[in-house]
């Protein structure tokens, strides 16, 4: 599982490389792509997908017949990283750096001084306008050069790193210049005439490793939880016995900005397609709304595990650990959408599965990051809970997780994909 895991992750380097590598898997297990410009003629028992600016999808199985809700999984492709600005070169004469600016809220210190490739997507001319590609340069390297410990004897005293000076790149020597978008055509396959803009990021390419019960590797915040909700959408749907529901699984961008982008989980992309899927299916309104009324997402974000040497951070009642089950995750200012019903519902799929859980809630003085589900219910308000995995070094260049963590997320949302839910009344439902 985890092989599998580290191969999805290097696949997906930016949100627009995971979009593009998701929609190949989806593909090779028969899905079909949709256009949201088009018309979409659905059939039951179908697989659909579809793309929003080439970094968000959306993947559905259409039913057999009539059905009690939507069962939703939601995770984010973007990591904190370094967008590389459209006028990217700087030259003093000796050296070419990279015009850059932080994307999300990264521990700045752990990008520094490791090789570091270039991903995203770019526009070309065409004879009628233009057309997107995403690329990957990973045979193109820059460094972020930390200053000498001899001219900066205060370095290890609690360094703080200036955006726009400490954290500019260096891509190679002032001889060099026009280097990133000659490297650019060339990934493309395309004269740099044809290469109108781009949307590029600095990414860290070392491979993902396991290690004495533990795994490492970039952006497992929150590639983990998509891989692990993507598998577990695809798996449940070669199941014989399928339940009377419409399996959905979200992949949404700009998640580390605040989501409130045409494709982020602020957007309409999730009502779109889950109002065109109901018009598919011959409902009204009124038929929608009941039908979102039994509806159930799960939005799937990493947790804070008890970090070994400061375990002072965590809420004591509400300590979580890697290995050790999924994390459901709690927030009186609904950062995290969880409740008693949420969880109570997600609670008893995961203990019919067989899979542990933890419950995480952050210390009452110390403020936690908000995720998906809290804004995408403002758009599609339906029962939801925040879950994660339990992680160390969040928004680290390199993160650390659980061994046997992503398996048990997998076995928690195959189940999860396989159960149908019906509202008896507010507060009261059948789940099977």
């Amino acid at each position: 599982m985890n092989s599998a895991l580290f191969s999805y992750i290097a696949a997906c380097p930016t949100a627009y490389n995971a979009v593009a590598h998701t929609a190949s898997l989806l593909e090779a297990e028969g899905y079909l792509s949709l256009c949201e410009s088009q018309n979409w003629v659905l059939e039951a028992g179908r697989g659909y997908y579809v793309t929003r600016n080439g970094s968000s999808l959306i993947a559905f199985r259409m039913p057999d017949e009539d059905f009690s809700g939507f069962m939703i999984t939601a995770a984010h492709g973007d990591s904190p990283c370094f967008k590389i600005k459209e006028n990217a070169e700087i030259s003093d004469g000796h050296h070419l750096r990279l015009s850059v600016e932080r994307y999300g809220g990264m521990l700045c210190a752990t990008w520094l001084d490791r090789p570091l490739a270039i991903a995203g997507r770019i526009t070309l001319r065409t004879e009628k306008g233009l057309t997107t590609r995403t690329v990957d340069l990973a045979d193109t390297h820059a460094v972020i050069p930390t200053v000498a410990i001899h001219m900066n004897r205060n370095a290890n005293d609690g360094a703080t790193y200036n955006a726009n000076i400490d954290m500019i790149p260096l891509l190679g020597e002032a001889a060099e210049a026009g280097l990133l978008r000659r490297r650019v055509a060339e990934a493309a396959g395309v004269s740099e005439d044809a290469v109108q803009t781009t949307d590029l990021f600095l990414y860290n390419p070392q491979a993902g490793m396991e290690w004495n019960g533990y795994i490492s590797a970039p952006r497992l915040d929150d590639l983990q939880c998509a891989f692990a909700s993507l598998t577990a959408f695809i798996e449940s749907g070669k199941a014989e016995a399928k339940p009377a529901n419409a399996p959905v699984f979200c992949l949404f961008d700009n998640e580390e900005v605040g989501s409130q982008t045409k494709q982020g989980a602020s957007s309409t992309f999730l009502y779109d397609v889950l109002s065109r899927i109901a018009a598919a299916c011959g409902l009204t309104a009124d038929g929608m709304a009941r039908k979102i009324a039994q509806s159930f997402m799960v939005s799937c974000d990493n947790a804070h595990a008890v970090h070994p040497n400061h375990p002072e951070y965590q809420d004591k009642n509400h300590a979580v650990y890697m290995n050790s089950g999924v994390v459901i995750k709690y927030n009186a200012n609904q950062k995290y959408t969880t409740d008693a019903v949420s969880a109570g519902i997600f609670g008893l799929i995961c203990e019919r599965a067989g899979v542990p859980v933890q419950r995480y809630a952050n210390r009452a003085d110390m403020a936690g990051g908000s995720t998906l589900g809290n804004i995408s219910n403002t758009q599609v308000s339906l029962n939801t809970i925040d879950i994660g995995l339990p992680q160390l070094a969040m928004h680290s260049a390199y993160e650390t997780a659980g061994a046997q963590d992503t398996e048990l997320m997998v076995k928690a949302l195959t189940a999860f994909f396989g159960t149908e839910i019906v509202m008896e009344a507010d507060g009261a439902y059948e789940v099977n």
